[in-house]
């Protein structure tokens, strides 16, 4: 009563960047999974990314951005 999650089936996670799943996929060199969770990968270019959306605007940050996805596409992230 009251909950309304079913029972048994688990909510899906969604994140922005999903990790390698194999290494014939186009992710790293090497082929290796990410060592930690997208939300922990790359806090400094994060952390710049993040501030220059919010003063400047997503249009006016794209180096930023990029930086960003290149390290996660470093750490093993598919994005």
């Amino acid at each position: 009563m009251g909950n309304s999650a079913s029972q048994g089936v688990a909510a899906p996670s969604v994140s922005a960047a999903q990790p390698v799943a194999t290494a014939s996929s186009s992710g790293t060199a090497s082929g290796e999974k990410p060592k930690c969770k997208a939300c922990c990968a790359c806090p400094e270019t994060k952390r710049a990314r993040d501030a220059c959306i919010v003063e400047n605007g997503e249009e006016n940050c794209s180096a930023l951005i990029e930086a960003h996805k290149k390290c996660m596409r470093d750490a093993g992230f598919n994005i």
